[in-house]
């Protein structure tokens, strides 16, 4: 017998905070990593069976795209919070048009940017600096891409809406099942049709689509067992703007550091394509080590937002330090496996020396970001969920400004053509992103807000 709302909604709001803070996450963080499989699969097939140019074509949209994703998840997040808001405070009503806002809010967004993106798609990779040698096949993969920006926005904000009503299950149910349909397809365009980068690209989009179709379906069943009286509005300018409120900063944060990952992939694209296939690799482990934190950060954020619209502030206070042990430790883990054992993970990727030496060396400087972004991404989602998104947007762009995109420039300009000096200053703007955090969180709470 499936609970009640009631039931679920009070699962956030009774209890051990920690308990209910890791169910919560687990799902969301097991589904995030089956997300980011999406783009790993498409780099280890080509780059094993297609070959090295293959790799750094997807290796060359992979920055950009990862901006998309961002900005899908960051406006989820205000979309999540306001939702959870109602739901804690058993506004069933608001809760329901809340959904249907944030609904025809991205579906229109994802149709805009995928027609902009499809247009533009190869413009943007000239301004990237691509290498010429692979610039038709990375505008190839980009194009088919953006094509499927519709379901990529329409799959992340029902995905929030699952986590906002405190499931996160359904959504690692059909990542799970997409994330295998697009292995299929991957290998079957590329090994039976052959059709390389494109193939791997189609086999994304049919994927990404199918999951959002059943996700609507399922997500329709779900709000029906939350019974309101008389019509629900189907849209409300005044909800969507308290969603963009908290939205903004938080598609802000989420798209800066993609963005400083971009810059940074624009200096990494004039090495050349053997550096460039070496780098491909780096930012797709890097994704897998960082999404745990970023899933906790966003469950921190729901969990906070319920149990302060339900007037429980120290209950969501304290899912904050249990979120902090939780992905620090997780962090220490991944930072020292990489440091020590960079060439297993490399190794999954490519064959080829150059390439894999070129990923080790970026890798190992990277590590330790693991650590001082558990800290970061853990603060921002109190601070969404407390709905102070601004703060998140602060030390995000301060470190990106600051450190992280001019430490790159820098070190490409001292070490041309090497890694491992551009990856410190993904750790260093991490350190200064956490400092800033915690330095908000002290005044705030000094001043008992």
């Amino acid at each position: 017998m499936n609970p009640s709302p009631k039931d679920k909604k009070r699962s956030m709001l009774e209890g051990s905070p920690g308990r209910a803070l890791f169910f919560f996450a687990l799902p969301m963080i097991l589904g995030n990593l089956f997300q980011q499989f999406y783009n790993m699969v498409d780099s280890m097939i080509v780059g094993r069976f297609v070959g090295e140019e293959a790799l750094a074509a997807v290796g060359a949209s992979y920055a950009l795209t990862n901006v998309f994703v961002m900005i899908a998840i960051g406006g989820g997040i205000g979309a999540s919070v306001i939702t959870s808001q109602y739901l804690g405070a058993g506004n069933y009503e608001k809760m329901k048009t809340s959904v249907s806002t944030a609904l025809f809010t991205f579906l229109g967004m994802g149709v805009l940017l995928g027609i902009f993106g499809f247009a533009m798609n190869r413009q943007i990779l000239i301004w990237l600096n691509t290498p010429e040698n692979i610039l038709a096949a990375a505008g190839t993969y980009l194009g088919i891409y953006f094509l499927g920006m519709p379901f990529l926005f329409m799959y992340n904000i029902l995905s929030s809406m699952f986590n906002a009503l405190g499931d996160s299950r359904t959504p690692l149910l059909l990542l799970i099942f997409s994330s295998i349909l697009n292995v299929f397809l991957d290998l079957w365009f590329v090994l039976q049709f052959g059709l390389g980068v494109s193939g791997v690209a189609i086999a994304t989009v049919i994927a990404q689509g199918m999951s959002a179709v059943i996700s609507f379906a399922l997500l329709l069943r779900r709000l029906m067992e939350f019974r309101t009286e008389g019509c629900v509005e189907k849209y409300d300018t005044v909800i969507l703007g308290s969603m963009v409120k908290i939205a903004v900063p938080s598609i802000l944060q989420q798209s800066i550091v993609s963005i400083g990952m971009l810059l940074v992939q624009s200096v990494v694209n004039g090495f050349g394509s053997s550096v460039l296939a070496g780098y491909a690799a780096g930012p797709r482990i890097e994704s897998i080590c960082i999404v745990p934190m970023i899933s906790t950060g966003n469950a921190v954020s729901t969990f906070t937002a319920q149990n302060m619209g339900a007037d429980k502030a120290e209950r969501a206070r304290r899912s904050l330090y249990y979120s902090l042990a939780i992905t620090v430790g997780w962090g220490l883990c991944c930072a020292l496996y990489s440091q020590f054992l960079p060439h297993t993970l490399v190794g999954i990727f490519t064959r080829d020396d150059a390439v894999l030496a070129a990923g080790c060396a970026y890798l190992q400087s990277y590590a330790f970001d693991c650590v001082f972004a558990a800290v970061h991404f853990c603060f921002s989602g109190y601070f969404c969920g407390d709905q102070k998104s601004m703060v998140s947007f602060i030390h995000n762009i301060t470190a990106i400004v600051l450190v992280r995109i001019p430490g790159a420039w820098l070190a490409s300009r001292l070490f041309p053509a090497s890694l491992y000096p551009m990856g410190w200053a993904a750790p260093l703007g991490s350190l200064l992103s956490a400092v800033i955090c915690v330095g908000f969180y002290l005044y705030y709470r000094k001043r008992g807000k």
